[in-house]
C-alpha cells in the first residue's frame, strides 16, 4: 500500500444510521460508525479490554458498546463508561482510549487517510462526477488479487478485442495506436485507447498518437474514470482488502436525458452490461502471478502498456518515498 493517502475503502450506502459496520480494508480489521450528527468514525475493529470485536455491539446514546462487557466508547474513541467499575468511579480511563482514523465523505464515497504522518489535504476526486443532473447504479465485486493488478487492467488498452471480444472490445481493433499518456497533475494519469484494425499499417508512435474525448483518468491511490461522453461516464474504486484481496466498486453515471427517473432506469440497465464486462477482466486478472505488480517484475512489457508503466513508475516513487 501506498502511505500516507486518503484512499476510497466504503460507499456511504453501506454505513446505515444507528449500525456498526466491520470492513476490512488496507489490511486492518476496522468499526465504522455514524454518529446522531451525521459524523463518521472510523477505529480497529477491537475492545482494548479483551479483544472483542465492537462491531458485534451496539450504538448507545452515540456511543458504541461492546458486547462483551459493555464499555462503551465515544464517537471520538474515548472510554466513557466501564460498567464494571460503576456509575460513580472516577478513574482515569484513559488507557482504554481507542485510535480514530481520519475519515471523510466525498460524491457517496467513504476515504480512509492511511499513513504514519498527520493528514496531508483533503481526498483527490474526479469532480466531474459532481455535475448536476448526474444519477448512478453501483455494483461491487471482490477480486482474489492485488489492487495494482485490478488497477492496470483499467489502464490496459491492448486486451480490449480479447478478453472482451463479445462486449466493449468487438470489432478485432487489435492495432494499438500509441497509447498516448499525460500526467494532468502528479497524482492524475490519462490515457486512451486507440485501436484500429490490423490491415498491415505501422502503428502510431505514443507522441503521434491523441488523447480522445473518450477516455481514462486514474488518481492515486485507487480511483479511476471512464469519460464516454458528456452524459455518461463510469468510475471505478479499487479498494485493498489486504495484500490478496480487492473490492472493485463500479458507478456508471449518465444525464442522458432530462428526466431524473429516466436516467436512474438508464444506468440500472447498465449496471448489468458493467457487470458482464467486468466478469470477463475479474476471470483473467485472478490467474495473473504474483498477485501484486510492481515496477521490476520481469514482465516483458509492450510499447501498448505505455500507461501500466507509467502507473507502476509513479507508484514506485510514492512508496520510495514514505520508505525513504
Amino acid at each position: 500500500m501506498i502511505k500516507n493517502s486518503w484512499y476510497a475503502v466504503l460507499s456511504s450506502r453501506e454505513i446505515k444510521n444507528n449500525k456498526l459496520l466491520s470492513a476490512k480494508r488496507l489490511g486492518k480489521n476496522l468499526v465504522f460508525f455514524r454518529g446522531k450528527d451525521g459524523e463518521l468514525s472510523c477505529f480497529m475493529d477491537k475492545c482494548l479490554h479483551r479483544g472483542a470485536a465492537l462491531s458485534g455491539g451496539k450504538i448507545k446514546e452515540n456511543c458504541i458498546q461492546c458486547p462483551f462487557h459493555g464499555i462503551e466508547y465515544d464517537k471520538d474513541g474515548k472510554c466513557v463508561f466501564i460498567p464494571s467499575e460503576g456509575k460513580s468511579s472516577e478513574k482515569d480511563f484513559s488507557r482504554f482510549n481507542l485510535e480514530k482514523f481520519p475519515v471523510k465523505e466525498v460524491n457517496d464515497m467513504i476515504y480512509l487517510w492511511y499513513g504514519d504522518e498527520e493528514v496531508i489535504g483533503e481526498p483527490d476526486y474526479f469532480d466531474e462526477v459532481s455535475k448536476e443532473g448526474y444519477v448512478y447504479s453501483e455494483l461491487v465485486d471482490h477480486w482474489k488479487v492485488h489492487y495494482s493488478r485490478v488497477i492496470e487492467n483499467q489502464m490496459d488498452v491492448s486486451h480490449l478485442p480479447f478478453v472482451h471480444y463479445n462486449t466493449i472490445g468487438r470489432g478485432n481493433k487489435t492495432l494499438v495506436n500509441g497509447p498516448k499518456t499525460i500526467w494532468i497533475d502528479e497524482n492524475t494519469l490519462q490515457t486512451s485507447a486507440n485501436n484500429e484494425v490490423d490491415r498491415g499499417q505501422t502503428p502510431l508512435k505514443s507522441e503521434e498518437s491523441v488523447i480522445k474525448s473518450t477516455n481514462l483518468k486514474f488518481k492515486f491511490p485507487n480511483s479511476w474514470l471512464n469519460t464516454i461522453s458528456e452524459k455518461i461516464m463510469v468510475t471505478a474504486y479499487f479498494v485493498p482488502i489486504d495484500q490478496e484481496n480487492t473490492l472493485l466498486y463500479i458507478r456508471f453515471y449518465n444525464r442522458i436525458t432530462p428526466i431524473k427517473v429516466l436516467n436512474k432506469l438508464i444506468s440500472y440497465i447498465a449496471k448489468f452490461a458493467n457487470l458482464k464486462i467486468e466478469r470477463q477482466d475479474k476471470k483473467v486478472v485472478e490467474t495473473q502471478m504474483p498477485k501484486e505488480s510492481s515496477l521490476r517484475m520481469g514482465e516483458m512489457l509492450l510499447s501498448a502498456d505505455k500507461a501500466i508503466i507509467e502507473y507502476r513508475k509513479r507508484r514506485e516513487k510514492l512508496k520510495n518515498n514514505i520508505e525513504n
